[in-house]
């Protein structure tokens, strides 16, 4: 699924859905982020459901299909590297913040946030553009909906 994945990114292979790219990177990423604390709980994979069925307006069927691809992705990418870019290169820029909040809603997700969770943060919001001020005003944001 990874190959698959990076050679229709590299102009490889005939790209069948220009939106499925980003959106399994994304489901990968919201995956690989809830797996940073080493504990991928129930609660984290209803959030990143929930995010994928409202973020792409999807039926139960579909995002639980995304979410699997999401899954499978993750367990095969090498790097976060390639996810972000995935991301970088199908999301509009002003449209990256509502990805951040999607991050965040994961890593608040089990009502705790450690050290790699953070620095996990960090990294995917420099790699995707966004810097650190946006990242923190859109934490705030999901605590606020979470309170």
């Amino acid at each position: 699924m990874f190959d698959d994945l990076m050679k229709r990114l590299l102009g490889q292979a005939p790209a069948p859905e220009p939106q499925s790219d980003y959106r399994q990177a994304l489901a990968a990423l919201l995956v690989r982020c809830a797996h940073v604390d080493g504990d991928y709980t129930p609660q984290e994979r209803q959030v990143i459901a929930s995010v994928l069925q409202e973020r792409y307006q999807m039926d139960a069927p579909a995002t639980h299909t995304l979410l699997t691809d999401g899954e499978t992705l993750e367990a095969e990418a090498g790097d976060t590297v390639r996810l972000t870019k995935a991301i970088k290169d199908g999301v509009p820029h002003e449209d990256r913040i509502a990805v951040v909040e999607a991050l965040w809603a994961v890593v608040l997700a089990d009502d705790s946030r450690d050290a790699e969770e953070n620095a996990f943060l960090r990294l995917v919001v420099s790699l995707i553009g966004v810097n650190d001020r946006d990242s923190g005003l859109a934490r705030q944001r999901v605590e606020a909906r979470r309170a």
